[in-house]
């Protein structure tokens, strides 16, 4: 199976050679708008320094050293406001595309992505996410489908779509077993018949010992990061996905996602945001490491959009107080799903407590005692409404807005990512090193 438009960018690049970087390394917090730099950056030196904070000077977060521009996300139609779906379709192959096509446009078309381009010049592929692996970003990648939600037939082409014979992506690591072991087919069955070593546990990851491989640790996503007993959980695959891929002879290209930036946003929980922040960051933190190392590699972090419209400070008030953040052990999910499972209501506010270390008024009280018992989403919302008030944390909306994103660079030709940019020129610059033949 072949795309109709494969690789419609190649006319922008040059076949003369250039100082292409061998290595690529996208990284694409979704979701992941201006505020959520400024929060994190107030909630690391709060982890930092707890109950000093207030007398110490606040430090750059990786992000902060990382900086070089902002892009706009608007998709190919008249919302201004894109989905992941879209947004990644812009970030993958350099074209712009309506809400919910998974790298097709608006005619259906597939369009050729950075990664099938890679594949057929002999580089090697990666792909990392905190969600299932078939979610909307990752699979802008490697696949094609005129609805991110067909999940499933997203899955199948993930080893169906071949070019040279292989299937696009050499290392795919995050969640969703449940997508490719199915009772009318098991994808990863045909994956292991194709030679490639597979993982479903953190134990098993460790054993995986060269490419072509795949890892699906949970059935859907990966948990969130609050709710995990797995530490720095992005950083370890994006770590292990680059052990794998290191000896590509002609280079590789790999996309890491902090995909659940964007759940957190879209139920506006700031603790659960800030902690999938820590976890991206960190992931950050070994691609920064892999490129001091080897030099002949570019890394560039973005977002596809903005969720749930941030603010730091709300309610009239000149004020924001990572300090409530940083006390919040689980998500507002988790929290109503303990809330509801607790014996009585005086144990239910002594559960609240333990998590989150707020002191809620009596009125307080019986507004979430009152949910307690009904459906998750409302107590749930209560809760995390609770802990924005209590912080000064500010939200617009539920959905995505249309707010510019950070773009951040590092290594081999960072200067061609700086001031603005629109996301497809992003995606255009990597398709233009992409494929530029290296010197010998």
């Amino acid at each position: 199976m072949r795309a109709l438009l494969l690789f419609p960018l190649l006319a922008l690049s040059s076949t003369s050679l250039f100082a292409a970087p061998k290595n690529v390394i996208y990284m694409i917090g979704d979701g992941m708008g201006p505020a959520y730099l400024t929060a994190y950056r107030y909630y690391q030196h709060q982890l930092t320094f707890g109950a000093e904070a207030a007398n110490k000077p606040v430090a750059n977060t990786i992000f902060d050293d990382l900086l070089t521009g902002m892009a706009s996300t608007y998709p190919d139609d008249d919302t201004l406001v894109t989905d992941s779906a879209a947004g990644a379709t812009a970030l993958a192959t350099g074209v712009k595309s309506f809400n919910g096509a998974i790298s097709v446009n608006r005619q259906h078309i597939p369009i050729g992505t950075m990664m099938q381009l890679a594949k057929q010049l002999g580089k090697a592929n990666g792909i990392v996410a905190s969600s299932q692996v078939n979610h909307a970003t990752p699979a802008a990648f490697v696949s094609h489908n005129v609805s991110r939600r067909n999940l499933n037939a997203i899955a199948d082409m993930y080893f169906d779509y071949k070019i040279n014979g292989q299937p696009v992506a050499d290392v795919i690591f995050g969640g969703g077993t449940d997508f490719f072991i199915r009772e009318d087919r098991n994808v990863i069955a045909d994956f292991k018949a194709a030679g490639y070593q597979y993982a479903d546990s953190w134990q098993q990851l460790t054993t995986l010992s060269q490419k072509p491989a795949i890892a699906l640790l949970d059935k859907v996503a990966l948990p969130p990061v609050l709710n995990s007993s797995q530490p720095a959980q992005l950083a370890t695959l994006t770590s292990k996905a680059l052990q794998l891929l290191q000896p590509s002879e002609k280079g590789f290209v790999l996309m890491v996602e902090g995909s659940q930036i964007d759940w957190c946003g879209h139920d506006n929980d700031i603790a659960c945001a800030m902690a999938e922040m820590h976890d991206f960051a960190q992931a950050v933190l070994v691609a920064k490491a892999y490129v001091d190392a080897n030099p002949d590699t570019l890394l560039v972090i973005t977002a596809d959009h903005e969720t749930g419209g941030m603010s730091l400070g709300a309610n009239g008030k000149y004020l924001w107080l990572p300090e409530i953040i940083s006390k919040v052990s689980a998500t507002g999910r988790k929290i109503a799903d303990e809330l509801n499972a607790a014996a009585s209501d005086e144990a239910a506010l002594k559960r609240w407590s333990e998590l989150t270390h707020i002191t809620l008024t009596a009125e307080e009280q019986q507004r979430l005692l009152a949910q307690r018992g009904g459906e998750q989403k409302a107590l749930r919302e209560v809760a995390v409404q609770l802990i924005s008030q209590y912080s000064y944390t500010g939200w617009t909306t539920g959905g995505h807005t249309a707010a510019d994103v950070p773009i951040m660079a590092y290594g081999k030709n960072r200067e061609d990512f700086q001031g603005f940019m629109d996301n497809t020129a992003i995606a255009k610059q990597l398709i233009r090193y992409i494929s530029t033949q290296q010197p010998k």
